[in-house]
């Protein structure tokens, strides 16, 4: 393995998040590659030193090739939280079930992002699998009404760095250094690590948010978990973003033992993303 600081490989498919955390790994001393579409060029193979930032699917081709191991938190992680956490009910069921229930109904798709998530009328609305994809599982959940949600990129239970995202539903992104809501983000995510810290790998991000149901007060709740390395930014710090990144995407031989479960099953069969 490198002695230095290592790389960090971007998929070809570029964003605004891609530009702050290449800058952020620059900074650092690290190099930084875009891959190409076919693949993981050979000067990069087996260094040992890689970093991995991109969509899921072109990821399944790659980390492999560059020994990253992926980490993730497990599918079905928000419907086994407490409710105090949840707020709401949450299940994962098969998508023909789901294309059975009456609305509204919030589905959201499996890892793969086949289709987005959102509010649908009701479950006839929903597309049908992918071929070959089998009867996915999907998450449904009651609709509610989130007043402001935020992002957060937890390292070891710590909030390296967040950001508001959305108000009322509309992208609205600001840092969360300095916000209103700060001190009262840190006690929710406090209180949630302590609890259920160990049912996430030690670098994800987690959205929370200020949610109402009809008719009852605003109550703070866990909008969901994601990989860090295929999350957007928004206005967070991007340099301790980074620091989430690379434990989530990172050397395979330096997954710590607590994590390996959270590693990303490798796929059997190729797949492209553009």
């Amino acid at each position: 393995m490198s002695s230095g600081p290592g790389f960090l490989a971007l998929a070809p498919h570029r964003s605004g998040t891609a530009s702050l955390l290449s800058d952020a790994a620059r900074r650092r001393g690290m190099e930084v590659t875009v891959l190409p579409a076919d693949g993981v060029p050979e000067r990069y193979r087996g260094r040992g030193d890689g970093h991995y930032y991109g969509g899921p699917r072109f990821a399944a081709r790659v980390a492999d090739p560059l020994g990253v191991a992926l980490l993730e938190p497990h599918d079905g992680w928000l419907d086994t939280l407490p409710g105090t956490f949840t707020g709401r009910s949450v299940s994962r069921v098969p998508l023909s079930e789901a294309r059975r229930r009456s609305g509204p109904i919030f589905v959201k798709p499996p890892t793969d992002k086949s289709f987005p998530a959102a509010v649908h009328p009701d479950g006839a609305s929903l597309p049908q699998p992918p071929p070959g994809s089998g009867d996915p599982l999907v998450q449904i959940s009651e609709v509610v009404v989130w007043e402001d949600e935020f992002r957060l990129f937890l390292l070891d239970g710590e909030i390296r760095t967040g950001s508001r995202y959305a108000v009322h539903g509309r992208l609205d992104a600001a840092p969360l250094a300095g916000h209103p809501q700060e001190a009262a983000v840190r006690a929710f995510a406090y209180r949630l690590t302590e609890e259920c810290g160990d049912t996430l790998p030690g670098a994800v991000v987690v959205d929370v948010g200020r949610m109402r149901h009809p008719g009852r007060d605003v109550e703070w709740a866990v909008v969901e978990a994601n990989m860090a390395w295929f999350s957007t930014v928004y206005a967070a710090d991007p340099d301790r973003a980074l620091d989430v990144v690379l434990r989530s995407a990172g050397p395979g031989g330096l997954v710590r033992e607590r994590d390996l479960a959270f590693r990303r099953n490798r796929p059997t069969a190729p797949a492209s993303e553009g």
